[in-house]
């Protein structure tokens, strides 16, 4: 009977201490952050589902429609399919400076109280589908560049293979703890290299490869509905708040700052590049004000936690121009058919707001004008020469561009056997 009850002791003692483990296991999840961050996810995940989805769509002729919208959902489902199955432990596991592990694959480790290194007071749960978010949504503005003559299939195995290869290892680059341009001091506070140099400079390399649509510089290629792409960038505008604040990886002081700067930075963007129209003779359009705000909103990203509102506001204004410039003015004389300028607002706008952080980085922030230049050159060249060896290999094993005649009949029809009435 002694024994019994002896043992009956020490089973509640050690009953007692994993209680107290786990308890001490879960006190650095802090329940506001989770909530915060949860919201955050939601608000990038709409910036895909419907966001650009519709912001693209919008600018397309209306026999491709369909196919633009496929071609975003397809690359959104197919990323984050392959985030759980290996991406997110390329990115953010093991301890190597230039590519993570793969003991993290298809998540098997995971557990409900968990948390990453990499964002200790939330569940890790939370942070995967937060950076899943932006593997989606950095996968679904490469379809921009070359909507209306790629084939889905053959561009979704693509996506799965970039991903990968480009992405993922980026990432673990730039926002690793162990990453080698983090620990050189690189700054992107949301994404200017990951996501967007890195997904524009795909988009271009699939631009080249894929060629011209026909008849490109020889008929006219209207927007569809450019109230779909109002209604697409009302939506990645509002769903950037959880883009950029949400980096902030809770509910704090830094999170409502990094809001601020975000809506201001958009709404120069707006102003300046209609501003642009106006100087070249042109009248202020819905297409610019969308453009523009869209061009703000990744002038920002990678400074978002690093400037002041004013600074911000002078950084959009800045990269507005000089993506106005590109796509306005050199782009014709180049007659590079980037389709809906992912090329020129998401690689060039992230390459000049990447450098520009060096000097309108606020003061306590340790900002290097190498260390951004180097982090911009790496990334421009790693996407670049990757992304043209998977568009010139899937291309010659499965045909990446639609035929001709394809093209002519609208790839709603060709690829889906669908059409809008």
């Amino acid at each position: 009977m002694k024994l019994f009850v002896i043992l009956l002791l020490i089973f509640a003692q050690c009953l007692a201490n994993q209680s107290t483990e786990q308890s001490l296991a879960q006190t650095s999840i802090i329940p506001a952050d989770t909530a915060w961050m949860m919201v955050s996810s939601a608000f990038v995940l709409m910036m895909s589902l419907p966001g650009i989805a519709l912001f693209y769509a919008g600018m397309t002729r209306k026999k491709n429609i369909l196919s633009v919208i496929m071609l975003n959902f397809g690359a959104i489902s197919v990323a984050s399919v392959l985030w759980i199955a290996c991406g997110y432990s390329i990115a953010f596991g093991g301890e190597n400076a230039f590519f993570g592990d793969f003991s993290k694959a298809f998540l098997s480790s995971l557990a409900v109280d968990m948390s990453s290194p990499a964002a200790p007071n939330i569940p890790e749960s939370v942070y995967i589908m937060f950076q899943m978010t932006f593997a989606m949504i950095s996968c679904a503005i490469i379809t921009g560049s070359v909507v209306e003559r790629v084939r889905f299939v053959p561009f979704m195995l693509f996506i799965a293979l970039w991903l990968v290869v480009v992405y993922a290892p980026t990432a673990h680059w730039v926002w690793s703890p162990v990453g080698f341009l983090a620990n050189d001091g690189v700054l992107d506070y949301a994404g200017g290299t990951v996501v967007h140099i890195n997904a524009g400079i795909a988009g271009l390399v699939g631009s080249l490869v894929l060629g011209a649509r026909v008849g490109y510089k020889k008929e006219a290629m209207p927007p569809h509905n450019l109230v779909l792409t109002m209604l697409g960038i009302s939506l990645l505008w509002v769903g950037w708040i959880g883009f950029n604040a949400g980096s902030a990886l809770g509910a704090n002081a830094q999170a409502g700052m990094v809001l601020l700067v975000t809506h201001a930075s958009a709404a120069s963007g707006a102003i300046t590049w209609l501003v642009c129209e106006r100087i070249f003779s042109q009248k202020p359009s819905a297409l610019g004000f969308c453009s523009g705000a869209l061009c703000g909103l990744v002038a920002i990203t990678p400074a978002a936690g690093y400037v002041s509102t004013l600074s911000a506001m002078f950084l959009a204004c800045i990269t507005c121009v000089c993506c106005f410039y590109f796509v306005a003015i050199l782009k014709p004389k180049l007659r590079l058919d980037d389709s809906l300028d992912a090329f020129g607002i998401h690689a060039i706008g992230g390459a000049i707001s990447g450098v520009l952080v060096a000097f309108f980085a606020k003061e306590g922030v340790e900002a290097s004008l190498e260390a951004q230049v180097i982090g911009v050159l790496v990334t421009i060249v790693y996407s670049g020469v990757l992304s043209w060896v998977l568009f010139f290999v899937i291309d010659k094993l499965f045909t990446l561009r639609a035929s001709s005649t394809d093209e002519r009949i609208g790839l709603d029809i060709s690829e889906h056997s669908e059409r809008l009435c």
